[in-house]
């Protein structure tokens, strides 16, 4: 019989083969023996993954599992709670098929937990270098940036305890997006009498995308779903910015639209737009060309900004509980 795992990581992929093959290839290269961690990917993807997983070295060296769910039914949240049932070891690590772990990450992450018994430990994530030129001129890039241990508790670089995760039925597969989901995870494990440290050392690097601008207003609709952990902890209420506006900016954007739309009548209202010019306008130079690309990628902030803020506002109705 295979020896236990002491530590097993946990992948949901969904039709990112790419994406999925760089994760793979950066486990392979961990420096903690392979005897004592495991790896399991749970995907619904409905193209070449499978092939993909069977194929891998890791899968060959007896270290990679893999579950296959029907093509289309997973969601994160499902993908991770049959990942970590499915697991052997009595510490479960998160990530996710669009992350780069450096080559100690599973090992700084296992020491983390020893130093840190019946705790949840976050690690750093950063964007990926080999893709930042996307973050430097992409006008709506996307990719994570987190120092531990952070507020939200984001899975893509994460350990629980295998019995915290017991003690609270794992992730809560009612949310109706993928988002917040980790977040109230993370709040009922603390309920649950689990601590939170930070492990900087346990290092994953997030992939750069770049997003089209009706991609980025469609693709906030999943933020309705934050309002919900608030409906259920309000408690923390007190992290949000005034404790009601998820983003800094959000708490600048309404002045700004009444501003805009009042300066006709009373031009002096224009300074209302000031705050959130000065926090949200990029900068690309001086020239007419810099200046010209400036005003056009403040527009598209504002409008993603406010895509969000109606998501949210959408999300506070329907469940009663207020978050802009």
């Amino acid at each position: 019989m295979a020896q236990q795992p002491e530590i097993s990581v946990v992948v949901p992929s969904h039709n990112r083969p790419l994406r999925l093959l760089w994760l793979l290839n950066a486990l392979e290269q961990q420096t903690l023996s392979r005897d004592r961690w495991e790896l399991v990917v749970v995907h619904d993807s409905d193209d070449e993954t499978d092939d993909l997983l069977l194929a891998h070295p890791l899968h060959q060296a007896g270290v990679l599992r893999r579950v296959h769910l029907e093509p289309g039914t997973g969601s994160p949240a499902r993908q991770r709670n049959v990942g970590w049932r499915e697991a052997r070891g009595e510490l479960i690590a998160f990530t996710d098929d669009d992350t780069r772990p450096e080559p100690h990450w599973v090992e700084k992450l296992l020491d983390a937990a020893r130093r840190h018994p019946r705790a949840v430990v976050q690690g750093a994530t950063k964007p990926d270098p080999l893709e930042i030129e996307v973050m430097q001129w992409a006008p709506r890039p996307r990719s994570m940036d987190v120092d531990p241990p952070g507020p939200h508790a984001q899975t893509c670089n994460i350990l629980y305890p295998r019995a915290a995760l017991e003690a609270v039925d794992g992730f809560d597969e009612s949310f109706p997006y993928p988002a917040g989901e980790d977040w109230d995870l993370a709040i009922r494990a603390k309920k649950a009498g689990y601590g939170y440290v930070g492990e900087p050392a346990a290092l994953v690097y997030h992939a750069c995308d770049e997003f089209g601008l009706w991609q980025a207003i469609t693709f906030n609709k999943r933020w309705q779903s934050l309002p919900l952990v608030l409906k259920r902890h309000p408690e923390q209420r007190s992290i949000l910015y005034k404790k009601l506006f998820w983003k800094h900016r959000h708490m600048w954007l309404p002045p700004a639209v009444a501003g805009v739309l009042l300066q006709r009548r009373h031009p002096l209202a224009l300074l209302l737009a000031a705050p959130y010019v000065m926090y949200t306008l990029p900068h690309h130079g001086t020239y007419p060309q810099g200046r010209l690309r400036a005003a056009f990628e403040l527009l598209g902030f504002a409008a993603v900004d406010a895509a969000e803020i109606a998501a949210m506002v959408a999300g506070s109705l329907r469940y009663r509980t207020v978050m802009l």
